[in-house]
Order: C-alpha cells, then structure tokens, then sequence
C-alpha cells in the first residue's frame, strides 16, 4: 500500500510539498514492514525508519518554522507546539525494547497509526493554512475579523446561510472573549463552544450530503478537510483554558477563524451550483 500525498495536501510552498512527499514515503515504508505476512527480525529496519523520522522532524520542521517566522505567520506558536509533540513522540521509541519480533511489530504498527493521523490532519488543519493567514498585527487590527462578507458566498443558498452562521457563532464566542469574566466567563466559554462544534457537525454533513447529491469530485478531500477540522474542536484543552483563558481561547480563535476563511475560499467556492 502507498500513502499518497494528494492534490488536497498541497500548501503551494514547494520546499514544505517535497518535504511532506518524503514523509508520505516513509509512513508507505513502515507500513509495507508493518503488513509484510512474513515477520523476520526488524531490528534495523526498525531502527532505520525512527532516524529517518527524527532527521525528518529536525530538518523538515526547522524549514517550515523559518519559513513562518520569514513571513510572520500568526500559526508559527500553534505550529511550534505541533511539532515538539511529533518530536517528543518519535524519540518515545528511542527508549523502547525492540530485540524481539513482537515488540517491533507492535511498534511499527502503532507507528503507523500515529503517523498517518497525525500528518494528514496536521497538514489539512495546519500546513495547508501556512501564508494564507495575513500577518498577526494585520489580522488583530481589522474591525470585525469575524463578519461574514460577500466574499464568502459561493452562490448555494444552504451553505452561505450556514457558513454565515458559524461566522456569527465565532463572532460570539470573539466578544465573550474580549470582555472575559473570570466568575461566570469559563462556562459562557464552553457553552459557546460547543456550540460551534454541535453547529460545525451540522454543516459538515449538510455540506458533504449536497457535494454527495452532485457527484462532486472533491467530496473525499473536503471529508478528509472537515474531520481535521472536527479533531480541532474535539480535542480543545480544557486546562488551558482553565489556566490561560484569555490568550488561549484568542489563539484558537484565530485559527478557527484563519480556517473557515481559508477553506471557505479556496475550497468551498469550488463547488459547483447544482
């Protein structure tokens, strides 16, 4: 089996595409090991595949944060923090038994998982997003980031009213964030966003059975698309909230809101008219 680095993971940044391309490679390695029905002694090979991943990491990951920091991303910090847990993960392993063949197919094997659900939705949650943002100090000083335009419309009447409405719930949850009460803002917080996320699934599906209802060709990246966007919502850290309200919840605010733009304009605004 291979990986394919589709058309829908592409950021448009060549050096950052070859770099994935070769990522994708490695995971199609590990997996033709991990699935072989004949299981020999991996050791080495094993052993290969994890300096590979952590060369990976340390080359790939220093090109893309250069690159972030060149352009003033507003996501390098969320990218920083991304890419010190697949590095923390990766050298995990380094302090594993692998001598016999069992311990190594069950690292491969779960290798395997981590990685392909980690790079496929880190890539279309996060690379994909890489210089589309506009700058940190452009983005914050824009009178309401939040308001739905005309830009936004694709001309499907069911999408533009939805999309206009998790607008409009991002906006929400923006102000309440801004004026932050510390007794009752925590549980206003969660209220909102799990509304978003409720509001969000109820988009997604309505969305992907209209592109289902057209034969849309697209239909696998934008589920692939909205999945990593869901894994966003559904794995919000509660404790830092908890610990940092304010500059957490504002930061991933910026990026749900980065996302929705982004996706609505360069992959949404595909979809043709029935």
């Amino acid at each position: 089996m291979v990986f394919e680095f589709t058309q829908d993971c592409i950021t448009g940044i060549d050096t950052i595409d070859d770099e994935h391309r070769n990522l994708f490679a490695l995971l199609s390695k590990a997996y033709n090991l991990a699935s072989t029905e004949y299981h020999s002694d991996y050791y080495q090979e094993v052993k290969n595949i994890l300096a590979e991943l952590e060369e990976y990491a340390d080359t790939h990951f220093t090109h893309e944060e250069e690159y972030m920091t060149q352009i003033r991303d507003p996501e390098i910090i969320r990218q920083r923090a991304q890419h010190t847990f697949f590095r923390d993960k990766i050298r995990e392993y380094e302090f594993v038994n692998i001598d016999h063949e069992e311990e190594q197919q069950r690292v491969l094997t779960e290798l395997v998982r981590f990685l392909a659900k980690w790079l496929y939705r880190h890539i279309l949650s996060s690379d994909i997003l890489i210089g589309k943002l506009p700058p940190l100090e452009e983005w914050m000083i824009r009178e309401n980031p939040c308001e739905f335009t005309e830009d936004y419309l694709t001309g499907i009447a069911l999408v533009d009213a939805e999309h206009k409405e998790l607008f409009h719930i991002v906006d929400k949850a923006n102000k309440l964030v801004k004026s932050f009460d510390e007794l009752s803002g925590y549980d206003n917080i969660i209220e909102i966003l799990n509304e978003l996320k409720e509001y969000t699934k109820e988009h997604f599906t309505d969305e992907e059975e209209y592109m289902e209802g057209i034969q849309y060709e697209g239909l696998s990246a934008q589920k692939r698309a909205h999945e990593a966007f869901i894994d966003k919502l559904e794995n919000i850290d509660l404790d830092q909230i908890d610990a940092n309200p304010q500059e957490y919840l504002q930061e991933l605010l910026e990026f749900l809101l980065g996302w929705l733009i982004n996706h609505i304009l360069y992959t949404d605004k595909k979809i043709p008219l029935h």
